[in-house]
This record gives C-alpha cells, sequence and structure tokens, in this order.
C-alpha cells in the first residue's frame, strides 16, 4: 500500500472537518491512503458527533473570543484545539489495512505516536481505548469512525497547555476556574514541552518519520478538487448550526 503524505496544513476548524470528510469520500473511491498533519486557526473546539454543542461549549464566550466550534464525525469528548499549543494529524485508509477490532486498530495508530514520543526522549504509553499517555497523563486524545469501508482516525498532540482559555471556551462556569481547576488539568495531561525541549516544527517531522516508518509513502499537497469539495462541505455542513446544533 502506498501512502500519500501531507505533511503540513493550517486552516479553520470548519474547513479541518471538511477536509477529513473529502478525503474520506476520495479513499472510499480507490484513492490512496492519507496521512495528514495540521493546525488550527483561529483555535477552535471540537466536539463528538453525539455530543450536545450547548452542554459542552460556551458558545457565547467562543465567538467573544473568536474561537471556532464544530461537531465532528468522530465520537469522543469535547477539546480545545489551541493554535499555539497543539499538533493535530488525520489517518484515512480502507479499513482493511487495520484490525476490525476497535481497541486494536486504535492501539496499531497510536503506536505511531508512542514510537514519535520515544524519538523524542519521551516514554509515552498506550492507555486503551484511544489515549496516550506519559506517566498516567494524558498527551493525545484520538478518536474513530468508519465509514464506507474507510477508517478515519484523528487524534491531537499536546504542545503546549493554555488552561485558563481552555476552560474559558468549554461549558465551564467563571467562578469555577479556579487556580485550584488549572492546577489539576496541569497534572493530568503531559505536554511535549513539559517533557522535552523541541520545537513544534521538529514534533512534527519526528512524528512524521515514526508514521511513515517501513511504509511506501510520497510527499504531496492538498488536491485542488479535495479543498474544492472541502470549501463545499465547509459551507454547507461544518458551518451550518443544523450540523453543530442537531443536539
Amino acid at each position: 500500500m502506498n501512502w500519500r503524505l501531507v505533511p503540513e496544513g493550517t486552516f479553520d476548524g470548519y474547513t479541518n472537518m471538511a477536509i477529513d470528510q473529502a478525503i474520506q469520500e476520495r479513499v472510499a473511491v480507490g484513492a490512496d491512503p492519507v496521512i495528514r498533519f495540521y493546525r488550527w486557526n483561529p483555535s477552535t473546539v471540537s466536539i463528538g458527533y453525539f455530543q450536545r454543542m450547548h452542554e459542552e461549549v460556551d458558545v457565547a464566550t467562543c465567538e467573544a473570543n473568536g474561537i471556532d466550534y464544530v461537531r465532528r464525525r468522530t465520537g469522543g469528548g469535547a477539546v480545545y484545539h489551541d493554535y499555539e499549543g497543539e499538533l493535530t494529524y488525520s489517518i484515512v485508509a480502507p479499513e482493511s489495512a487495520f484490525p476490525s477490532d476497535v481497541t486494536e486498530s486504535y492501539r496499531e495508530i497510536c503506536g505511531w505516536l508512542v514510537d514519535g514520543f520515544d524519538r523524542l526522549g519521551i516514554d509515552a504509553t498506550f492507555a486503551p481505548i484511544n489515549d496516550v499517555e506519559v506517566e498516567g497523563r494524558k498527551i493525545s486524545g484520538n478518536a474513530q469512525t468508519r465509514r464506507d469501508g474507510v477508517l478515519l482516525q484523528h487524534g491531537t498532540v499536546l504542545y503546549d497547555l493554555d488552561p485558563e482559555t481552555m476552560f474559558s471556551a468549554l461549558s465551564v462556569d467563571a467562578e469555577k476556574i479556579s487556580d485550584k481547576m488549572v492546577d489539576r488539568a496541569r497534572d493530568r495531561v503531559c505536554t511535549v514541552r513539559s517533557a522535552t525541549d523541541c520545537s513544534r516544527e521538529t514534533l512534527r517531522d519526528t512524528l512524521i518519520e515514526a508514521f511513515v516508518a517501513d511504509k511506501e509513502y510520497r510527499t504531496d499537497d492538498y488536491r485542488e478538487d479535495e479543498l474544492e469539495r472541502a470549501q463545499s462541505l465547509a459551507e454547507g455542513r461544518y458551518r451550518t448550526d443544523e450540523w453543530n446544533f442537531q443536539r
């Protein structure tokens, strides 16, 4: 299997979700599987497909501070994607390329993350069902969906942490955003910057090395037809209240 690597890209939250779907549609009709790394600008809160927006996100605060909010096609919980503090990846490939058991498929793909962290000198482990941890502290969360014979898994890599902004964007009362809550958040997660002295570019390049290890691949950019389809999906689905507030 020949993989297509798209090593970077920065988009708003709606477009990032739309690109994942556009690529998934292409893979479903026979295109090569894709590994891509990307960032979010502006910063964005994404919620899982089965969540309720108003229960998870402080929409008014997000709008006042220029933070996007979008529903994913994958499950899982609400995630704050910080432009400065996070790197995200997506894997889009035929289901047949991975174990049919969901946990085992997470284990395989998250193993690529573990390998990347190991190359950076970070002792990380897979924590079922879909996290990667360092000494019991989360450094990566991941989510997956399977449609039309295609697996899509995307996940976050926590480079740095801004818990005050994160909590303000989520549905947490301002009065409850105490120093103790911020300290607890820092205790529950591990950031790359707290574990090793590397730049975001070094993190990306090292993860790419781990993700493509022992694979046939070519480096590519986003295709014009993908971006056109993504623009249509972003406007017709991911930016709409019908999609984001359906629950």
